[in-house]
């Protein structure tokens, strides 16, 4: 299957995976590559019916809560991404990818406060992550709060220099 997908066969790769899906329903390795091939093909309806069916399955895995959050958001399902982005952090806090969605679900659903309480949290786990900053910086100047995303423009500067350069281009704001 993998030299199928490498070689861009998801189709066929698809069909692999339905085969031992059948073999073995209870499979969750196939349930979950599956619901990956799913969602890279654009799939993502059948994507997140893989998702929930392998939670159902292995509900004490953060991963596949997280994955389920981000298929239930490119479904438009915004406050059932957001559970299962909290069922995710509730299983492994410190779990910064599911700090991160959630901080893009909520900045979807303009939750600024919320947003940024989730994204304070993503990059005091992963602090050298700019998109973390990043996105915290959008929060508060959507918050009208320009001197908190000055800060944080000053301190990208420090190790991405390109992306405090992009966000002080998109903002109008300066870190000097």
């Amino acid at each position: 299957m993998r030299c199928l997908l490498a070689l861009g066969l998801r189709e066929r790769a698809l069909a692999c995976l339905d085969a031992r899906l059948r073999a073995d329903p209870a499979d969750a390795g196939a349930l979950a590559s599956r619901a990956h091939v799913l969602a890279s093909c654009g799939r993502t309806d059948a994507a997140r019916a893989d998702f929930e069916r392998l939670v159902r399955c292995r509900p004490a895995q953060a991963p596949d809560w997280f994955n389920l959050g981000f298929v239930r958001e490119a479904c438009g399902q915004a406050e059932a991404a957001e559970a299962a982005f909290r069922r995710a952090l509730a299983i492994d806090p410190g779990f910064d990818r599911a700090w991160y969605g959630l901080g893009l679900c909520l900045i979807r659903q303009r939750r600024w406060d919320d947003a940024a309480a989730a994204l304070r949290r993503n990059v005091a786990l992963q602090p050298m992550n700019p998109c973390g900053w990043y996105q915290l910086a959008r929060v508060h100047v959507d918050r009208n709060d320009p001197e908190a995303a000055r800060q944080i423009i000053g301190h990208l500067r420090q190790f991405e220099p390109q992306v405090a350069a992009q966000l002080e281009s998109e903002t109008g704001l300066s870190a000097s």
